[in-house]
C-alpha cells in the first residue's frame, strides 16, 4: 500500500510538472501590451524581433549568449563562435554556419557605419556546421559590442533588402518572417531614419526558447503626443502599458490608480549638439561655447528639471560607463568649479545679445525650461522649433555635417541612450568629426583619439587613458552643451511586471502580465 501511494504521488508530481511545462511553454492567451518608445525605438525593440550571436542582458558585461553558446578569442584578430543547435528562422528555415556566412557576405556589400567594425572586418570562415570564425584586419577591442548588432536574416530578406548600409543600427525594413527573435514584426517597421507611427509584434512560435516569451502581442508606438500618452497611462486602462516619463511627472504616476513608477540606473545621455557647421557663426568661437556651458547650473538643472533623478557630469558621456567613471572623479562639470552666479558679468560680456535657434522634441521641453532660464540670465535668447517626431530630429542632424540640413538650427537635442551596451562609444561617436553624426568643426586629433579607443579593450589602463584624452579635449573645447545624465524613469501598468535595462533596449521577452491585466480580462 505504501508503495502504491508513493507511485501515486510520483505520478501526480509528473502530471503537475508536465502541466507547468505546458503552461510555461506559451504566452498568456490573449495577452497584449502597448508601449510608447519616443526615443531611438529602432534600438529598443530591435532585439525583440532580431537575433544575434549575443543579446543585451542586465549583468556586469551587459550581454549574454543568444544564437551562440560560447566563444573564444584565438588572437587579437580571430574570434570563434559555437552556434546554438536546433535554431530556425521565423519562417522555419535553419540557422547554422551557412546562414552566418551568407549574412556576412551581404554585410560586406553594405555594412552599417555607426562604428569602425566595417573597417576592421575581413571575412567569416565556416569551421563546421555550427562553428564560425570571424577574421579582422587588425586589433579591435570593441568587437564584442558590435557582435550584439550583427543580426541575421533569411535569404528572402537578404535578396530583397540586403543589409541596410546606413549610419544607424540594423532593423527590419518591412514586416515578415525574416528574423530570429522572440517576436515577429507583423505590422509596420521601425528603422533609424524611417518608421511607422505604430508597429505590431506577435510571439514567434518557432523561437528556440519556448519558455521565454510571456506576452502574445506587443503594440509599439513611436510618435505620440507625450501629454496625451501620459494621461492615457495614468488615467485609464488598455491605452498604454509602458512609457518613459519626464521626471516632472513622477508625482502624477505615483498617485495614479492604473500605473506605477519604475526607475533604475542608466547609462543614457541627452545629447545637445552645437551646430558649428551651418549654425550661428559665433558658435565656431570656443569662448562662446565655453561660456554657454559655464552658464548652466547642473545642480540646479538636476533639482528643477530632473527632480533629483539625474547625475552631474563634465561631458556628454554618463559617469556610469567603464573608464568614464574613473575620469569623472577628477574632471568636474563647469558649474561645480565656478558657480554661474559668481561669473555672470563675465559671461554676459561674451554672450549678451546672442540669439540661438533650438530644434527639439516636445518631450525635452522640461529640460529646456531650465537651460533657457540659465541662459537668459547671461543675455542669450532661445527660439524653439518643437516636434513630436524623432525622425525629424535625425533628418536634420544627419544632414548637417555635409551642410545639407533644411531647417536652420543652432542647438539640437536627442536622447543618446546607451546603444553600444556599457561602452562610451555610444556617447563619443558624435565627437568624430568626419561622420554624419557630428556637428563639430573638423578635429583630426579627436578623430585619432576615438579610433585608438576602439582598438583597446574596455576596462584596461590603456582604454581609460585614451578615454581621459577624449573627455578632456571635448571639455576644453566645449564641443557639446553638456547637461546631466538622466536615470531611467517609466510609468508602467499596475498589472505589468517590467524591469528596465540600463542600456538602450527594452526586453519585451521578459515582460509579464498578471491575470488582472486588461488584455486578459477582456
Amino acid at each position: 500500500m505504501k508503495d502504491f501511494w508513493l507511485c501515486m504521488k510520483f505520478g501526480l508530481f509528473v502530471v503537475i510538472l508536465f502541466f507547468n511545462q505546458i503552461t510555461m511553454a506559451a504566452p498568456v492567451p490573449n495577452s497584449h501590451i502597448k508601449v510608447y518608445v519616443p526615443s531611438l525605438p529602432y534600438l529598443y525593440v530591435s532585439h525583440a524581433v532580431n537575433g544575434a550571436l549575443l543579446k543585451p542582458a542586465n549583468n556586469d558585461r551587459s550581454w549574454e549568449y543568444d544564437l551562440a553558446v560560447s566563444h573564444r578569442k584565438i588572437s587579437d584578430t580571430i574570434y570563434e563562435f559555437t552556434l546554438r543547435k536546433g535554431v530556425v528562422f521565423q519562417d522555419g528555415s535553419p540557422f547554422n554556419a551557412d546562414a552566418v556566412i551568407e549574412n556576412m557576405s551581404y554585410f560586406k556589400k553594405a555594412p552599417f557605419s555607426f562604428s569602425k567594425f566595417n573597417e576592421f572586418y575581413d571575412r567569416t570562415e565556416k569551421v563546421d556546421d555550427y562553428r564560425v570564425r570571424f577574421h579582422l584586419k587588425g586589433k579591435y577591442g570593441s568587437f564584442i559590442n558590435d557582435v550584439i548588432w550583427l543580426h541575421f536574416y533569411t535569404t528572402e530578406y537578404l535578396e530583397k533588402f540586403g543589409w541596410n548600409g546606413k549610419a544607424t543600427c540594423p532593423n527590419l525594413a518591412e514586416p515578415g518572417l525574416y528574423g530570429l527573435g522572440p517576436y515577429i514584426l507583423q505590422e509596420g517597421y521601425i528603422e533609424g531614419d524611417r518608421s511607422t507611427d505604430k508597429a505590431v509584434l506577435v510571439a514567434n512560435p518557432n523561437y528556440y526558447d519556448k519558455d521565454l516569451v510571456n506576452v502574445e502581442k506587443v503594440t509599439v508606438y513611436t510618435a505620440l503626443d507625450s501629454k496625451i500618452a501620459l494621461e492615457e497611462i495614468t488615467d485609464s486602462e488598455g491605452q498604454l502599458d509602458i512609457m518613459p516619463v519626464p521626471v516632472t511627472e513622477v508625482s502624477t504616476v505615483m498617485t495614479s490608480a492604473y500605473s506605477k513608477l519604475v526607475s533604475g540606473p542608466s547609462n543614457n545621455n541627452i545629447a545637445v549638439h552645437i551646430n558649428m557647421i551651418t549654425g550661428n557663426p559665433k558658435l565656431k568661437d570656443k569662448r562662446v561655447r565655453l561660456a554657454l556651458n559655464r552658464a548652466l547650473n547642473q545642480q540646479g538643472i538636476i533639482k528643477n528639471s530632473f527632480y533629483g533623478y539625474a547625475e552631474s557630469k563634465p561631458t556628454l558621456a554618463s559617469p556610469n560607463f567603464p573608464g568614464v567613471k574613473q575620469v569623472a572623479q577628477d574632471l568636474k562639470a563647469y558649474s561645480e568649479i565656478e558657480h554661474p552666479n559668481l561669473i555672470r558679468s563675465e559671461l554676459k560680456q561674451t554672450l549678451s545679445g546672442l540669439k540661438l535657434k533650438v530644434l527639439t522634441q516636445e518631450r525635452f521641453m522640461y529640460l529646456w525650461k531650465s537651460i533657457d532660464r540659465d541662459l537668459r540670465k547671461v543675455g542669450v535668447e532661445l527660439e524653439f522649433d518643437i516636434t513630436q517626431d524623432e525622425t525629424t530630429i535625425f533628418q536634420q542632424l544627419l544632414s548637417t555635417n555635409q551642410g545639407k540640413n533644411t531647417k536652420d538650427w543652432d542647438l539640437l537635442v536627442w536622447g543618446d541612450d546607451d546603444w553600444y551596451f556599457n561602452h562610451p562609444w555610444s556617447a563619443f561617436f558624435v565627437y568624430k568629426t568626419d561622420t554624419v553624426w557630428s556637428t563639430i568643426s573638423p578635429d583630426p586629433v579627436m578623430n585619432k583619439y576615438i579610433d585608438e579607443m576602439l582598438t583597446e579593450t574596455l576596462n584596461t589602463p590603456a582604454s581609460t587613458a585614451i578615454i581621459r584624452k577624449i573627455m578632456q579635449r571635448a571639455y576644453d573645447n566645449a564641443y557639446m552643451l553638456f547637461v546631466p545624465a538622466p536615470n531611467k524613469v517609466l510609468a508602467v501598468n499596475q498589472e505589468v511586471v517590467f524591469e528596465p535595462y540600463k542600456m538602450a533596449t527594452m526586453p519585451l521577452w521578459e515582460v509579464k502580465v498578471t491575470d488582472q491585466h486588461w488584455s486578459v480580462q477582456k
